[in-house]
């Protein structure tokens, strides 16, 4: 079998006007770069906002393991499959961060035969999106500090402030850092850090944002750092609202490209859904739900964190109403959590698979509790047994979800017909009756228990001494009345990443909270979690070359 890179590289793009054009796009309303990627137009939105919107379909997974799951390769796959039944369909991605590309992970534009495409410009660079918001962020942060040296007006306490600076890569070293150091003239001396881009609230606010006007005043209302007198400090009191606006000019704007079978796909924005809300951008899916018949969008990671912010925070916001819901599981990533170990995941093992089942069955659970129809897309990896896979659909059945075998990473979309087939018959003849399970009035403390209880599937809900300050705080600024984001491991339904399957009588501890008031959360952050993560031992960039004539290689 080819590798990823193999298989893009040999893929036959066609130019991205003819994307365009395939789902009714004007090449007017494109910026090229180059011929196969481009960014949408914003104006296009008057042009098309009274079409009538197609239906959404939500991907996500179990809870991840190093067995893999295949969620962006089952989205990609899906719209193609569902391209190829005659539903006029687009994919909606993220863009991937350079941080996991060149770390544990590696590429992140689906697998085998369900990619997107051009698949290095996608992981690279592309077309500098996340490179404005790193710069647009840092911009904020030296006028934060340069503020600060040259007389502070604002009286801001340089012991609270709250804005770290930003990289797009993995660099522990990164996470606590003194700055100022030198000379008077080379500014204040204080503790700082570094953030991963992906995790900044410029990511996240360019993810909420309905348009450029929204996307400024959003911007304004970020809370950098508070005064002596404990009042906040925004982005509108430093003046800078406007410069970092301008840097976003260009990256608010939506990237068209395809998939390996020319599917159209947007992808745009890239917040991890462990430390941020998990899922591409709102204007995207606005986009992608008045060109198409069916839009196929995608929450990271494990549905207790992309899925659960997908229906509180950004079906909120922006008031989508998904009609079905994917969730991608394997045979091997469920005997994993059943407690097999990696390299006993080939041999049939029932018992664990039973056992690690009750992984997918929480999160089957928690989806119908938004009142979104189900169906289960089972990955097939060769070494499934009949056994393994008949228990698994059983099982499925008997919770009212339907189990597909989806082919798509070996096959492309011919490999995911009958998962097409019967997510259509899902959203066309079982009705989505969506809602969030908390009204954002609610206490603080009642929206994180109720995630932890209902979501979670925990029996409480511990707040740490600096926890119930920081809510105190909030509560005082008139700041309480937002969505939860819960910052929490991906590996587990627990903040605890080794307790695997569904746990049960556990405690979810909230360290801390910090509020991202121009997105509109509150995060919440539990357990361990870092919002700068570090390098494996022997990180994926080790493993990656380019040759005389630029030909990329180990890029997944």
């Amino acid at each position: 079998m080819k590798t990823d890179i193999q298989i893009a590289q040999e893929s036959k793009m066609l130019h991205i006007r003819q994307i365009a054009e395939n789902i009714g796009i004007k090449e007017e309303e494109l910026e090229l770069y180059g011929n196969y990627k481009a960014k949408i137009s914003l104006d296009i939105w008057n042009r098309i906002k009274d079409n009538k919107d197609g239906k959404l379909v939500l991907v996500t997974a179990i809870n991840p393991t190093a067995a893999g799951e295949g969620k962006t390769t089952t989205n990609v796959g899906l719209s193609m499959a569902l391209n190829k039944i005659g539903k006029k369909t687009m994919t909606t991605l993220r863009e991937p961060s350079l941080g996991p590309s060149f770390g544990i992970k590696g590429g992140a534009a689906g697998g085998g035969y369900s990619q997107v495409v051009p698949m290095e410009d996608i992981n690279l660079h592309f077309t500098g999106d996340i490179h404005a918001i790193t710069t647009a962020h840092n911009l904020l942060a030296a006028l934060l500090d340069n503020h600060i040296h040259k007389g502070n007006e604002l009286n801001i306490d340089p012991g609270k402030i709250v804005w770290k600076r930003v990289l797009d890569m993995n660099d522990r070293a990164l996470r606590n850092i003194v700055i100022g150091l030198g000379k008077s003239s080379d500014g204040v001396t204080r503790q700082d850090g570094f953030d991963i881009t992906v995790a900044s609230e410029v990511m996240a606010i360019l993810c909420l944002a309905k348009d450029l006007e929204d996307l400024k005043q959003r911007l304004g209302k970020m809370i950098v750092a508070y005064t002596y007198d404990g009042n906040p400090v925004t982005t509108d009191d430093l003046e800078a609202t406007g410069a970092i606006t301008i840097l976003m000019k260009d990256a608010i704007k939506p990237n068209l490209v395809q998939t390996l079978e020319n599917t159209p796909a947007i992808i745009h924005g890239g917040p991890f859904a462990n430390i941020a809300h998990g899922t591409n951008s709102v204007i995207a899916t606005k986009f992608g739900l008045k060109l198409a018949d069916y839009v196929v969008t995608e929450a990271g990671f494990g549905a207790d964190l992309g899925a659960e912010k997908f229906f509180n925070i950004v079906s909120r916001f922006a008031e989508f109403k998904p009609a079905v819901t994917v969730i991608v599981a394997t045979v091997r990533a469920l005997k994993m959590h059943g407690g097999v170990s990696k390299n006993e995941l080939s041999n049939e093992n029932i018992k664990a698979l039973e056992a690690g089942f009750t992984n997918l069955e929480k999160h089957i659970e928690n989806v119908q509790k938004f009142g979104v129809p189900v169906v289960v897309a089972i990955n097939k990896f060769p070494t499934d047994t009949q056994a393994e896979l008949n228990m698994v659909k059983e099982k499925c059945e008997t919770l009212g979800a339907e189990a597909v075998l989806s082919e798509i990473w070996e096959k492309g979309g011919q490999g995911g017909i009958l998962l097409a087939e019967k997510v259509v018959e899902a959203a066309e003849q079982k009705k989505s009756n969506y809602k969030a399970l908390y009204e954002v009035n609610d206490s603080i403390h009642d929206k994180i228990r109720t995630i932890v209880k209902e979501v979670y599937g925990g029996n409480e809900v511990e707040f740490s001494k600096k926890a119930e300050r920081e809510i105190k705080k909030l509560q005082k600024l008139g700041l309480d009345n937002m969505p939860i984001c819960m910052a929490k491991t991906q590996y587990s339904l627990s903040d605890d990443p080794s307790l695997l399957g569904r746990p049960s009588d556990f405690t979810v501890t909230i360290r801390d909270l910090k509020v991202s008031s121009g997105a509109g959360f509150i995060v919440a952050l539990s357990g361990d979690i870092m919002t700068m993560p570090g390098l494996p031992k022997i990180p994926a960039a080790n493993k990656m070359d380019i040759d005389s004539n630029g030909k990329i290689e180990g890029l997944f």
